[in-house]
Formats: C-alpha cells, structure tokens, sequence
C-alpha cells in the first residue's frame, strides 16, 4: 500500500473510547483501560502513529497468549521519602508508569525530586505522554525504559540490547512550548518498520539490516535483522544506559531478557525508571519559566542552514501536528481500520467511529 493511500478520519474521542471499550471486554479496569486508551490516542495525535491504538492488537493477543494479566494492578512501595517502586505484575505497562509517575510527582512536590523504578512491567507506549504527565503537574522529569532486543553493541552482530527510548521534558514559559525530548537510540524507533508493514511500505536504507548484514529497505526483513543505532557507539552506548537504570537497577529483565510486544512466547518483565523534580529548587518559577522562554526563544530564531524554513524546539513538531488533528481528526489507513475492526468483531464491541465527509 503507498504512502499515499487514502487516509480514513477518526475523532480522538472516538478512538479513545473505541480502545477504552476493547481493554475493557478483555477484563481490564475503566480507569486502567482508560490510561492505555489516552496514552495511545496522544501518540496518534502527535503523529507518533508507530505507538497508537495500531499497537491494540498485539496487546490483545499477548493477554490471549497469557503472557500479559489484563486485570493485573501496580503495586507501590515506599522506599525513602523520595524513592518509591512499583511492582507492574505483569499487566500493561501504561498504568504501572502512570503510577510511577504519580508518586515520583507526589514527592517532588514535597521534597523537590522523586524517583521510582518499575519492575515486572510491561510496553509503555510512547514515552512523551508520561513526560506530558510530569509537564501538566508543573514538574521537568526524566523517562527512561529498557525493551526486547533489537539492536547490538557496537562492533558486535547480535541483538542484544532494546531500542530504549530516552525521555524527559520541562515546563515551558508564557512565551515559549514545554521541551519535550523522545528519542530512541536507533535511527528509527522499531515501531516505525512495523507500521511500515502494517501498511505495506518500504523503510529507508539507513534505518536497519537484514539477518546477513545487508542494508534493507524491506521491513520484514528488517523485523528479522538488527536495528542501527545512532552515531554508532555512542547508540549503543545509549541503550546500553537504558539497560542499566530501567533494568538492572529495578530487579526487571535485561541483557537481552526482556520479551517485546509482538512476542507471544513469554511476559515481558520490562523495567522503567521515573523521575520528577521540582523546576523551583534553584530560584523562582517565574525565573524559571523566563529562562525557558530565552531558551526557547534563541534555539528557534538562531541562523538557519541554507534550505531550512523554520527551526522547531524539540516536541513542537509533535504539538503542531496534535493541534491539526485535534481538528481534523487521526488518519488511519484502511487496512489498520479492519485490524481494528476485527478485534472489536471478536470482542463484540461496537466498530470504530469514522468521520464521514
């Protein structure tokens, strides 16, 4: 199917409620369902198609494997005053970093920071909505994750390590956006080649190989092979810090032991790794919130390169893109509408709402 397929419109509140219903004929809480739901709808909205609802039926095939508990609730622990962990036990990952994130704010509200590791959970999404969260409650903060391998160490040819995205924000001022960084350390987030098959396209040669080492711009071919990581070392690197503070540090899987979301064979005991803090500690809000706005103010009026328009801060893109769709509605393709479809079929829950022109 090309790029340019015809695109079906669907209101985020549709798709939201669509996903809501879903979760819930499968067993799990409204208030849980409802947390993946809007985590999902906010990466469609953002353009972040490679972790939106499209992810549903992997999810719900991993509960119909027995390998993800739909009714299954974090459990927080208390550690310090500023550090907390929360056990996932093996339910979606969206509400144990939900919780996380609660408690991490909850304690930099008092103490200035707070931080919590998960363990025992499972894939989160796109890691800018629980940046958002922190965002929302006035807080900067630090998102990190580890996932299944995809990736090898540098100079090696194995996948060992996740292609882990690094995630954190700040507030912004009155004349300036939040900065919202989500990165993976791979060229391409691996979420991309799978919408790239799910909607029959082709990936640039640069983004991964196939299983003999060869660039391929085929991506189920890529799926078999190795993703690239950025800058070569220093990718790997990256992933490797992923590892480190989401899952050796949290008591989760690591080295290569966590399964991914389109693996039916095991639980993904995935560890993430949370952090909020106060943007106060060091002088006033107001200061602050000046700060960010020179900040923001210098990074996109600097001198442009021969060829570019405009300069964003990172995640304006992303908000530009949720602004239109917040109008206009999300583009799906036909092919991930009778994906969707098909679960709400077997689940005897009510189609997904389209816009009809």
């Amino acid at each position: 199917m090309p790029e340019d397929a015809p695109k079906i419109l669907v209101r985020h509140q549709d798709a939201e409620a669509f996903v809501g219903a879903l979760l819930e004929a499968t067993g799990v809480s409204r208030r849980n369902a409802g947390i993946v739901a809007r985590a999902l709808v906010q990466a469609d909205l953002r353009g972040v198609e490679s972790h939106g609802i499209n992810r549903i039926p992997s999810y719900l095939a991993r509960i119909q494997n027995g390998v993800l508990d739909p009714k299954a609730e974090p459990q927080l622990t208390s550690v310090t005053p500023v550090v907390a962990q929360v056990n996932g036990n093996n339910g979606f990952g969206f509400p144990a970093a939900h919780c996380a994130m609660e408690a991490a704010i909850s304690m930099a509200q008092t103490f200035g920071i707070g931080m919590v590791t998960v363990k025992h959970s499972n894939h989160f999404g796109m890691s800018a909505w629980i940046v958002r969260q922190a965002i929302d409650a006035g807080m900067m903060s630090l998102v990190f994750t580890n996932s299944s391998p995809a990736l090898p160490v540098w100079g090696g040819k194995s996948r060992l390590m996740g292609v882990s995205p690094i995630a954190c924000g700040a507030p912004g001022g009155e004349n300036s956006i939040p900065f919202i960084l989500d990165m993976a350390p791979s060229v391409a987030a691996r979420g991309k080649i799978h919408k790239a098959l799910r909607r029959g396209e082709k990936i640039p040669l640069d983004w991964a190989l196939d299983k003999h080492g060869r660039p391929i711009d085929d991506p189920e071919e890529a799926l078999k092979g190795l993703m690239l990581p950025i800058g070569g070392p220093k990718g790997s690197a990256l992933a490797i810090m992923m590892d480190v503070f989401s899952g050796v540090l949290s008591g989760s899987a690591f080295a290569g032991g966590v399964a991914g979301p389109y693996d039916m064979s095991k639980p993904g005991d995935v560890g993430h790794f949370i952090v909020a803090i106060k943007p106060d500690l060091f002088m006033s809000l107001d200061e602050f919130r000046q700060r960010m706005d020179v900040l923001y103010q210098r990074v996109v009026g600097s001198d442009k390169m021969e060829g570019v328009d405009r300069i964003y801060f990172p995640g304006e893109i992303e908000q530009l893109t949720e602004e239109k769709r917040l109008e206009e509605g999300i583009p799906f393709v036909q092919a991930e509408v009778d994906a969707l479809n098909a679960e709400a079929e077997r689940l005897g829950v009510a189609k997904i709402r389209q816009i009809v022109s």
